[in-house]
């Protein structure tokens, strides 16, 4: 009898890879906002014709990543209530997602990744290194993100969190900035490895306020608000 057929892998199209290429720029903080992004020159920088780009970057602006702006795109810029509205949605999603894997979360094996990436924002904090620390920040939210069970709302929380990078590429320069978001990293990582969901929607939350402030000091807001 002759073996079964296999399934054939399926190349995957352009458009993604041409959409997950600029959405991983967008998410490294290297464009800031209001910087045009011309569908000319990034299609010769990726080596693909001006068509995958342009709908990249329409599916980018339905995600709110990107504006139209004339005949380009651009980060947009954040109002205040903008900032308001994004962090009402995190306040609302990440916790809840950080309380439903923490049972998971508490076998040294699972959370492995996370540690890891703590291990490393540690180090670079250490050491005043704010690309790596950026970067293992970066990483330490894909690793606990990775248990989260539900793709749908792993995307949602992707897609807020994205907002906020051209900002936390300029904030987590700041050594204070830094030391504060690393204690939310470790207050994260100590109640998943107890497998308290409810201590590590808690780190979140704190977390996320000491995010939002940042942002809005950072973005120039901070003198509108009232509250």
């Amino acid at each position: 009898m002759s073996p079964p057929l296999k399934p054939v892998k399926r190349p995957v199209a352009l458009g993604e890879l041409v959409y997950a290429s600029l959405q991983t720029h967008l998410r490294s903080g290297a464009v800031a906002a209001g910087q045009p992004l011309q569908e000319v020159q990034l299609a010769e920088m990726l080596g693909v014709s001006r068509t995958p780009v342009r709908e990249a970057m329409m599916r980018l602006a339905s995600e709110g990543l990107l504006s139209a702006e004339g005949r380009s795109f651009v980060v947009p810029e954040l109002t205040l209530q903008d900032v308001e509205h994004i962090y009402e949605v995190r306040f609302l999603i990440e916790p809840a997602a950080l309380r439903a894997i923490a049972a998971a979360a508490a076998d040294a094996q699972v959370r492995a990744p996370v540690d890891a990436a703590l291990a490393t924002a540690e180090a670079a904090h250490e050491a005043g290194d704010a690309a790596t620390f950026r970067k293992a920040a970066a990483a330490f939210r894909a690793a606990w993100l990775a248990l989260v069970p539900n793709p749908r709302l792993v995307r949602v929380i992707e897609q807020y969190a994205d907002h906020m990078q051209h900002i936390r590429a300029m904030t987590l320069g700041d050594t204070e900035v830094r030391s504060i978001v690393l204690h939310g990293l470790q207050q994260t990582a100590a109640a998943l490895a107890k497998g308290d969901g409810e201590a590590a929607a808690l780190a979140m939350q704190e977390n996320l306020r000491q995010a939002r402030m940042a942002f809005i000091a950072a973005a120039g807001l901070d003198n509108k608000v009232t509250s």
